[in-house]
């Protein structure tokens, strides 16, 4: 489920048809300038494809899902989509991300830019770290007959919920410069 107010990523994976690589370019370059224009739109990264035949991927962001769904609902967009008809093979392939899935491993052939894992694997050791601590410091003398396994259960559901949907988000945005060192977005 999507957080409304943490930013969202859309990024759309395209044909371009051989011989429309310019026009592709220049369509892209109209849209994002065009962008600018709209409400919560954060900027957007382009990737050429890596050999012929793979697909262009772009991705566009917005502070939050009611700003990207302004946008999927927008005049601009279907103005776009229809001016780009002529220069791809068929609809684009559209995936919506928060800020958190630099948990998991991305889909093959994902180029989006991805986070440091060194920096990931520390964020990820230092929070882990201090959230079972605590939980073990608060809910450990409530929970100490409990058994073993549900102690353990009740430990780590708590945890994941909390990083899901309290602490991770959070920290994704506030640490986003340092997550993402080499990322770039056009203007």
């Amino acid at each position: 489920m999507m957080a409304k107010n943490e930013p969202v990523t859309v990024v759309a994976r395209r044909q371009v048809k051989p011989g429309h690589e310019s026009q592709y370019e220049s369509w892209l370059t109209e849209l994002t300038t065009a962008a600018h224009e709209l409400s919560g739109y954060l900027g957007a990264e382009f990737h050429r494809p890596a050999k012929a035949g793979d697909p262009w991927i772009s991705g566009f962001r917005f502070a939050t899902l009611a700003d990207l769904q302004a946008f999927e609902r927008s005049e601009l967009r279907s103005r776009m989509i229809a001016k780009v008809i002529p220069h791809v093979q068929g609809d684009a392939i559209w995936q919506r991300m928060t800020g958190l899935e630099f948990w998991f491993e991305p889909p093959p052939g994902t180029v989006v830019a991805q986070p440091s894992p060194h920096r990931m694997a520390l964020l990820l050791i230092l929070v882990v770290f201090v959230l079972v601590l605590a939980l073990n410091l608060v809910l450990g003398p409530l929970i100490a007959s409990w058994p073993l396994p549900a102690r353990i259960l009740l430990t780590v559901t708590l945890q994941v919920l909390l990083m899901t949907y309290l602490i991770m988000p959070r920290l994704t945005r506030m640490l986003a410069r340092w997550i993402y060192p080499a990322s770039r977005t056009a203007t």
